[in-house]
């Protein structure tokens, strides 16, 4: 395939580029075309003539021949009526192919829509448009048959430019037919005006020599489109490159409604640009008066704008090389508020730069070593919320799958603990993670797309988001889109939307659908970080630079993406890398062998969604995610390529992206060479960690996921996996106390409940709450605690590093020392913090208790299960740290203890409860199962006993009271399974007795 490459003077290959997708090359019909419309064509003759007329030569008419009578029911079943049976099965497959063989021949001669769908025809729907498809693909039908490609057969030779980018153009059902037109137009206008130019130098008249100047004015957009120095380039120089002499000749110049252009702003509608003499096309207009066609108002103001120009001209050659110049057309950083003026508003100011400067002051111990913690998960704090919360998902599914699962006792409720590099990598999400920023994000967004159905206003098209340093988060729109909603703001001009933190935090929780869950982040800027939203960017987003730099940033974006905060759903197709990352969101990862399964995949999706669009009558998935109209259908469907696709897939790659903005998918494509077809912007990895995109005007410092850190990511989720092992979590506690009268600890903690602690005398007033708080970070955590996890915890926005250890400091001292002089407070060989054995909490004595009645001694010994199992359940006073103040102890939100305790509450009342009733004791039986039930009301487990105790006391009434509460307790969801099958065994009258459903 023939590539577009650059030359210069220093022969040096050229950086990578960020424009509108290129033309492609005519694809020519080969032998091999041929081969298959024959073969389709002899497949259709066979389907459609020879399937009916063997079916009529050799078995005939197969229905009866007179109106049915009662007597047939009692005939024998012979080989001819089963014959028969079959013969009509194969006439009504037949009947409908043929259906589907006329909608999809219909659909292709028309060129109009898509082809409609037969009912419950699916593959006899996909087989028959294969064939029509091979068959027309040598005939005049196939431009119009083929979404996209049309647009091959508008790529004309010679300085002729079609592109893959008109597809944006005019959005919509009928779009093909419009787009056909509108590139013949532009071909047919551009070949006039070359000829007319050729002409013109032959006569040696050329525009320069005359001193004729050309303008273009800027139109206004055409559905999700708008111009940009780039295509303006493209279409009158012939070569986007060629955007910067454009740029120079008018760069801070007046513009008619007052502004200019500068590197920080878009061009807008309206705007007129001096254009380089050799510049042709119908669009231009030369001065001074040659344009009758041009309003005298335009005129006027191109008169106006030409006398801005003369301290401005020059040489564009000169000026091509200055640095600094580039295209912000698309994406650019936004103007961040200054401090004063939000403390002026009486806001209270995010300060993630304290944290940044924390964990640099933290990097350089121990001479650039950061307690071997990964910098890549620190330093991605939406990434590291994402995991961590998809980690606590799992480990709780785990809990639940091996409580609901267990026949005949638990198999446990720990899970493993992590080590080495799984260790680090779980230290690093909980330093890194800013699980509060994911929720105003995803409250943010929705937000605004509830504000914006509110007043009936489509949502608009998002390419970038930006949050900046002081918290605030900025939309950059693909266009104008009016006035925002409140307490949206715009930005520094009308493409940007802007929402300062402290509004976002006003936000509640709205049932809306995501509206722009394809956004991920790519890295930083200036202190703002950059989220690209994959499913709007018209055309193929491209990655170049080394295998292992590229796949750092694959798997960044696939693992945000699988696990992000601020969308319902998606599906996200991995080819080429990651085949282990699909523990993170099986349910959203999946991957594909190859790009030739990977094209066949996204050409059924992409025809699905354009029908589905067409169906419901929107013109993009935005439209369907707003409203009532809104349903999960409309999904992104994002497609990460690590390697880079050969020449013919990666035009046809190209041809699916040019739509696919609209319907919702989104494609990154990994090069080698930097030049991929079809590319509307183009990326580069460096070796440093910067990712590039120089005619974007980005250099950020890219969000990477390493191999080593992804495998480390990886186990933890492996690890934490209820399928994995069929025994489940261990058995056994991570920390046994010394329960008899000789092992009483040196300091006891109550936990369950209100917040006290025994042994400890009462810490300095200011101090006492961060103290409290560590202790009780500790005290769950007895494996140890990273210092950088514990200064996170403590402070979520940042801490210097002798802030954090001096606290360390007070809590060891507070701590003392055992009577052998061995401090309470200490730190294992890889640098955590960890309490001694006679630092005790009643969640530690709670957990030996359980152990050791079901696993100890309480196994040989009813009268000391009975006693530890009773002792056990005095101890549960209520929720974990049920007093705790407001807005501290928000580490707890990564943790899986509060699944943990109900669920060991619940086992003790449930053993309690068989201990008692294997001596009848229904009464006690019932006691301890609604003591149980006060920390673990929803647990079926414990109802489901409980009706068993009730139905032992005989007392049927009081059966049916308890049935008719839990059928109240059910509410629409009804009752489980299991509960139901009790019931029937219990109380058949259950579902019919007033008084069970009343």
């Amino acid at each position: 395939m023939a590539r577009r490459t650059t030359s210069s003077s220093t022969g040096t290959s050229p950086s990578p580029r960020n424009r509108t997708p290129q033309p492609l090359p005519r694809r020519r019909r080969t032998f091999g075309d041929f081969v298959k419309a024959l073969g389709a064509f002899v497949a259709l003759l066979v389907l459609l003539v020879g399937v009916p007329g063997a079916l009529a030569v050799s078995v005939g008419w197969p229905l009866p021949h007179g109106a049915p009578r009662m007597d047939w029911l009692q005939r024998e079943i012979s080989v001819s009526t089963f014959i028969n049976a079959l013969t009509v099965i194969v006439w009504f497959a037949w009947a409908q192919f043929t259906a589907c063989v006329l909608v999809e021949v219909k659909a292709a001669l028309s060129g109009v829509g898509m082809p409609g769908r037969v009912p419950g025809a699916g593959p006899s729907q996909l087989l028959a448009r294969q064939l029509v498809a091979a068959l027309l693909l040598v005939g005049a039908a196939a431009a119009s048959f083929t979404p996209g490609l049309s647009q091959l057969g508008q790529s004309l030779e010679g300085n002729q430019h079609g592109s893959v980018a008109a597809a944006q153009q005019t959005p919509g059902l009928f779009a093909q037919q419009q787009e056909q037109a509108a590139s013949s137009a532009a071909a047919l206008a551009e070949q006039a005006a070359d000829a007319a130019d050729a002409a013109a130098h032959a006569d040696g008249a050329g525009a320069t020599e005359h001193g004729a100047t050309k303008y273009y004015r800027i139109q206004p957009p055409e559905g999700r489109h708008h111009d940009s120095l780039w295509e303006v380039a493209q279409r009158h120089l012939g070569d986007g490159r060629r955007y910067k002499e454009i740029y120079q000749l008018n760069k801070d110049r007046t513009q008619p409604d007052g502004s200019k252009l500068s590197e920080a702003s878009l061009i807008r509608p309206g705007w007129i640009l001096e254009m380089p003499g050799d510049a042709h096309g119908g669009e231009l207009v030369e001065m001074p008066d040659a344009a009758p066609e041009v309003s005298q108002q335009v005129q006027q103001q191109i008169h106006d704008y030409a006398k801005t120009g003369d301290q401005q001209r020059g040489g564009v050659a000169g000026r091509q090389n200055e640095q600094g110049d580039r295209d912000t057309a698309h994406i650019h950083v936004p103007r961040q508020r200054p401090a004063g003026e939000q403390e002026a508003g009486g806001r209270e100011r995010h300060e993630p730069a304290a944290a940044e400067a924390a964990r640099a002051s933290q990097g350089a111990e121990d001479g650039g070593f950061t307690f071997g913690l990964p910098e890549a998960l620190v330093g991605a704090p939406l990434l590291a919320a994402g995991l961590l919360g998809a980690l606590g998902r799992r480990r709780r599914q785990a809990l639940w799958q091996s409580a609901l699962g267990a026949v005949g006792g638990r198999r446990g409720m720990e899970p493993p603990v992590p080590t080495g590099s799984a260790a680090d990598a779980q230290d690093a999400l909980l330093v890194g993670a800013d699980p509060e920023g994911v929720r105003l994000l995803d409250l943010s967004l929705r937000g605004l797309a509830t504000a914006l159905a509110a007043e009936s206003r489509p949502l608009p098209t998002v390419y970038a988001a930006w949050l900046g340093g002081n918290g605030d988060l900025h939309l950059q729109l693909a266009q104008p889109a009016g006035k925002p909603p409140t307490p949206w703001q715009l930005g520094q001009d009308q493409t940007f939307w802007m929402l300062a933190r402290a509004d976002a935090e006003q936000y509640e929780e709205v049932d809306t659908a995501a509206p722009y869950p394809g956004l991920v982040s790519l890295g930083t800027m200036d202190d703002s970080r950059l989220l690209l939203n994959l499913e709007a960017v018209p055309g193929i987003v491209s990655l170049s630079g080394s295998a292992a730099d590229r796949a750092g940033v694959f798997a960044s974006v696939a693992a945000e993406l699988a696990t992000n905060g601020w969308s319902d759903r998606m599906t996200i197709t991995l080819v080429g890398f990651g085949e282990d990352l699909t523990p993170l969101a099986p349910s959203r990862l999946r991957h594909l062998d190859d790009v030739e399964a990977l094209v066949e995949t996204m050409e059924a999706e992409t025809r699905q969604r354009r029908g589905a669009l067409g169906a419901a009558g929107h013109d993009s998935v935005l439209t369907g995610r707003t409203g009532p109209a809104q349903h999960t259908r409309w999904a992104p469907h994002l497609v990460l390529l690590a390697t880079e696709p050969s020449a013919e897939d990666a035009v046809t790659l190209a041809e699916l992206a040019a739509d696919a903005g609209r319907l919702g998918i989104g494609y990154l494509v990994g090069t080698e060479s930097g030049d991929l077809p079809g590319a509307a912007w183009e990326m580069e990895i460096t070796g440093e960690g910067k990712l590039l995109a120089p005619l974007l005007g980005l250099e950020l410092d890219a969000q990477l996921l390493p191999v080593a850190q992804q495998r480390a990511v990886v186990e933890l989720f492996v690890e934490a996996d209820p399928e994995r092992d069929p025994d489940g979590p261990t058995t056994t506690p991570p920390f046994l106390v010394d329960i008899s009268e000789q092992g009483r600890p040196a300091v006891y903690a109550r936990l369950v409940g209100s917040y006290e602690i025994i042994g400890l005398e009462a810490p300095d007033g200011e101090r006492s709450p961060l103290l409290h708080e560590a202790l009780a970070l500790l005290l769950l955590h007895r494996e140890g605690v990273h210092p950088r996890v514990l200064s996170a915890a403590l402070w979520p926005r940042g801490v210097t590093e002798d802030v954090r250890d001096a606290l360390v400091e007070r809590l060891r001292g507070w701590l003392g020392a055992d009577p052998d002089g061995t401090p309470r407070l200490g730190t294992d060989e890889a640098g955590r913090l960890t309490l001694a054995k006679s630092v005790v909490s009643d969640l530690d004595v709670l957990r030996s208790l359980y152990h050791e009645a079901t696993q100890g001694k309480g196994v040989d010994s009813r009268v000391v299960r009975g006693r530890l199992l009773t002792d056990a359940l005095v101890l549960v006073r209520g929720p974990l740290l049920a007093d705790r103040p407001q807005g501290r102890y928000g580490w707890l939100t990564h943790e899986i203890i509060d699944a943990q305790l109900p669920l060991l509450v619940a086992d003790i009342g449930l053993a309690l409860s068989a201990f008692h009733l294997e001596k009848d004791r229904a009464e006690k039986a019932i006691e301890a199962l609604n003591a149980s039930m006060n920390s673990a009301p929803r647990d079926e487990r414990l109802w489901n006993e409980l009706l068993r105790a009730t139905h032992a006391t005989g007392d049927t009434d009081r059966l049916k009271r308890l049935a008719a509460d839990l059928v109240t307790r059910s509410g629409a969801r009804g009752l489980p399974p299991r509960t139901e099958a009790l019931l029937d065994e219990l109380l058949p009258a259950w579902r019919t007795d007033g008084a069970a459903v009343g």
